[in-house]
């Protein structure tokens, strides 16, 4: 996990191919353990859930915390709680990146005051085993560090980064009826390099249209339609393409993110 990397102005900094599957507003956050001054206190704001990672924008502009980013394999012991008396939460352990700008391990919190935890809680184990197929043991044991974007080298995110396409991934379709709400048009910024590290479709959200796909960028536009592609004629070598259809129950949180055997 990274603390203050996922923002810019009111919105969030997402990178480029990374897309927001879910948005929700009204949820509080609270972390515990030995934690830097920044990190202690209830906070509440904006949460997302990408194809890549959980993102959590803080409302407060005054805080010193704006907004924490923690990859998949970043997070483990997830849990969904439905108390008798008091908001659905979800809650968990996650661990610093290194360069992300805290060290060691803490206890999360995600309190919905709105509603909606438990469904969007299925949906980030969902999301979480999806994405961690993509990746191997290194992750858990040495991740990648951090690398701060240059504030110079973001700008408006293209629209697949704003929604997940129609047809979901996998055979998995997100509840959307749940969170129809989508980020502000203004308030989704991209960083002009891919992630690095494995979400649903791999490294990023965009498939090189002249690459190993054998996709050109005729076949791209030909393709938008029937798979709810997406094609920038201003960029003809990219087009957003989803993955192919198939579904599977997925596995526990921990065992998702656990070094095949």
């Amino acid at each position: 996990m990274s603390v203050n990397t996922s923002h810019a102005g009111k919105g969030v900094l997402i990178y480029a191919g990374e897309c927001i599957i879910l948005f929700c507003d009204h949820v509080t956050m609270e972390f515990g353990g030995s934690l830097p001054p920044e990190m202690k206190g209830s906070k509440a704001g904006r949460l997302y859930l990408t194809s890549h990672r959980v993102i959590f924008n803080n409302k407060d502009g005054k805080d010193r915390l704006q907004s924490f980013a923690a990859p998949f394999f970043s997070l483990k012991e997830v849990e969904l709680e439905q108390p008798v008396f008091g908001a659905n939460f979800i809650k968990g352990t996650v661990t610093a990146q290194p360069n992300g700008g805290w060290t060691g391990q803490a206890k999360f919190k995600l309190t919905f005051k709105h509603g909606g935890a438990i469904e969007f809680g299925q949906a980030m184990l969902k999301v979480a085993s999806l994405a961690t197929r993509n990746m191997d043991s290194t992750y858990r044991d040495a991740p990648p560090p951090y690398t701060p974007p240059v504030t110079t080298m973001w700008a408006h995110a293209p629209p697949p980064a704003y929604a997940p396409p129609a047809s979901g991934f996998y055979g998995w379709v997100p509840p959307v009826g749940t969170f129809p709400d989508r980020p502000p048009a203004d308030g989704v910024f991209t960083y002009e390099a891919p992630p690095p590290y494995p979400g649903i479709g791999g490294y990023g959200g965009y498939a090189n249209a002249t690459g190993g796909s054998g996709f050109s960028a005729a076949d791209a536009k030909a393709q938008e339609a029937a798979q709810s592609a997406y094609y920038d004629p201003n960029n003809p070598q990219y087009a957003y393409v989803p993955p192919p259809a198939y579904s599977e129950s997925p596995p526990s949180y921990d065992a998702a993110t656990k070094k095949s055997q």
